[in-house]
């Protein structure tokens, strides 16, 4: 069951905490960004005094069966030799995670590959990746339907008060790009990119797969249709992790293009979970930014990140401390006794 995400919305909430952000020893509105980010924290906790407290981010790993048609720059295998990496300590969000006193979760969703019983590692496996969708859908109804669960409960069994999200998988910008074509109705061209770093020759190839793809699955019209249909088993696990959270009035903390693309269908499903995401930033990823304009989102931070594995959620992290802090813990006017402008 698809759970039911309540809107922020309160106007004697707001209105408290209008007061108590604009009677911080500063001028009206000098803290930017951070203000308003205080206030969607009052907001989705509930309260004038916010926590950030046990952030963790979710790495969701899975293969695409798509990669037969020649759409990545990367082999396959790639995906469980980042999977190693992350277990190993070694990639980029575990620098990050660690740097910002993240927890790190590594889930394997559903890559071609036996890791074995392993430390640190969070078996949900689906299957070894999905079908080819330019040949079948990725996935049947029930194991799309498995893949929320199994994202639902892991969200539901996590601690703290903020998730960032972040995933692995060769071939996921494909099965991206195809998600934001169908439930946006962009041209695929502006939703298709370099991904790993494809040449302008392999960036056509790739909009044409999609393309044709789209031609031959007309039956998937509603979200969960085209999610099984196009999706990925760490995307549709990524969709029921975020569903859940927010049903649990966590702050989501949404990573680059595959990560919105996940958000996208959640929110065709329940369209009250952007009251609880926090966009880190904007992806270098072609279709990004036009991503998140149709989702009314604005990010954080304007890096020209495409790395994924949820980096820009950990780089984020900073900033929601700040928010929180300077709205705990910054004194007022009164408190301080220092006098408020006279007009």
């Amino acid at each position: 069951m698809i759970p039911t995400i309540v809107p922020t919305a309160d106007a004697a909430l707001s209105r408290s905490l209008a007061d108590a952000i604009n009677n911080k020893t500063k001028p009206l509105g000098s803290l930017g960004r951070l203000e308003s980010l205080a206030a969607q924290l009052g907001l989705i906790q509930r309260s004038t005094k916010v926590s950030i407290d046990q952030p963790a981010i979710l790495v969701f790993a899975a293969d695409h069966g798509v990669v037969a048609e020649g759409i990545s720059a990367f082999p396959q295998d790639v995906t469980w030799q980042m999977v190693e990496n992350f277990l190993g300590d070694g990639a980029a969000i575990n620098v990050f995670a660690r740097q910002n006193g993240c927890a790190l979760h590594v889930v394997d969703a559903g890559v071609n590959h036996d890791f074995g019983a392993r430390a640190g590692l969070v078996h949900r496996k689906v299957a070894n990746g999905t079908r080819n969708f330019a040949l079948e859908p990725a996935m049947t109804a029930q194991e799309c339907a498995t893949a929320l669960e199994h994202g639902m409960a892991l969200a539901r069994d996590l601690p703290g008060t903020v998730v960032g999200f972040g995933e692995m998988g060769i071939g996921n910008t494909t099965s991206a790009a195809a998600l934001m074509h169908k439930l946006t109705g962009q041209p695929v061209a502006r939703c298709v990119g370099a991904g790993t770093g494809l040449t302008p020759d392999g960036i056509r190839h790739k909009a044409d797969v999609v393309a044709a793809s789209v031609a031959r699955h007309t039956h998937a019209v509603q979200p969960l249709e085209v999610l099984a249909t196009f999706g990925g088993f760490e995307i549709a696990m990524m969709a029921g992790a975020m569903l859940k959270a927010a049903e649990l009035r966590k702050v989501l903390l949404i990573d680059g293009f595959i990560v919105t693309s996940a958000l996208l269908v959640a929110a065709r499903l329940q369209p009250a979970i952007l009251d609880y995401c926090v966009f880190s930033h904007c992806s270098g990823e072609h279709g990004h930014a036009l991503l998140l304009e149709e989702l009314g989102a604005r990010p954080l931070l304007d890096l020209g990140l495409r790395l994924g594995e949820g980096t820009g959620s950990a780089l984020a992290l900073p900033l929601l401390h700040a928010s929180a802090n300077f709205l705990n813990e910054m004194a007022t006017f009164a408190s301080a006794q220092v006098s408020e402008r006279s007009a």
